[in-house]
């Protein structure tokens, strides 16, 4: 696949919409690399009749939408569901397809609740951090975590953490990365931990929560080259006559990602 994208078959007039990613896609190779690169997003809000029929009626490929519609509303393998549509206009290279083969071979050998866990991920990638966090949250209140892979509940609330900072909600933040901290007891969760802590806190309240955890002089002069790298950041200027602009483009993506 190169980085854009050719369409070789027709486009739609009116857009098929991906629930999930709040996103608009008007051909078949959109459809592809969506399905290529969020496997873990592929389930029954995408894969349905209302796809089908748009496949058949607006790209004008009634025969793909027939070759798709038996395996509606049930668990299909990807040969019936995702090669169909990927050879229809020979997407992959077989280099590609060799890749896809083995992400599918692994996905099926993961247990229900790691790949959950791995759509709340995607749900990430995709800037869908309200949607990520539900699911998180639902994750968070099954049994069998642990069972089902070592080290998942601090991983759900790594990520857990992560989702509420991008939408500046640090006071979450910070408890999630606490809990993830407790759990492993790694460096990396208390260097989470501590840069939001020092988001939120004075830096007294900062200073005595290092030396509460006992934190060691390498781990604190690694968070202050973090917090100064942050600093040194320049930061955009707004004009007068670009913040309409900006507003509308800030709430744009605000509303994408938070699902709304």
């Amino acid at each position: 696949m190169s980085g854009y994208i050719l369409c070789q078959t027709k486009k739609a007039e009116t857009p098929y919409f991906i629930e999930n990613i709040s996103t608009n896609i008007y051909s078949l190779e959109e459809l592809c690399y969506y399905l290529y690169h969020n496997l873990y997003l592929v389930d029954r809000s995408i894969i349905n009749e209302g796809l089908c029929t748009w496949i058949s009626e607006e790209l004008d490929l009634p025969r793909l939408a027939a070759k798709l519609k038996p395996h509606l509303g049930k668990f299909a393998s990807a040969e019936d569901v995702l090669y169909p549509i990927f050879k229809e206009i020979n997407y992959l290279s077989y280099e590609e397809l060799r890749v896809l083969n083995g992400k599918l071979a692994r996905l099926e050998l993961e247990s229900p609740l790691v790949r959950e866990k791995r759509k709340g991920d995607a749900l990430m990638e995709n800037g869908m951090y309200v949607n990520a966090i539900k699911l998180y949250q639902g994750l968070l209140k099954r049994d069998g975590l642990e069972q089902a892979r070592e080290g998942l509940t601090e991983s759900i609330y790594h990520n857990l953490g992560c989702a509420y900072s991008y939408l500046f909600q640090m006071e979450k933040a910070v408890e999630c990365f606490q809990e993830a901290y407790d759990l492993g007891k790694k460096d990396e969760e208390l260097k989470c931990y501590l840069l939001a802590y020092r988001s939120i806190k004075t830096p007294i309240e900062y200073t005595s929560r290092l030396t509460e955890l006992s934190v060691s002089e390498e781990m604190k002069a690694q968070i202050q080259e973090a917090l100064d790298k942050f600093a040194k950041k320049p930061e955009t200027p707004v004009y007068s006559q670009h913040v309409d602009t900006m507003l509308e483009g800030f709430t744009r993506e605000y509303h994408r990602s938070t699902g709304s």
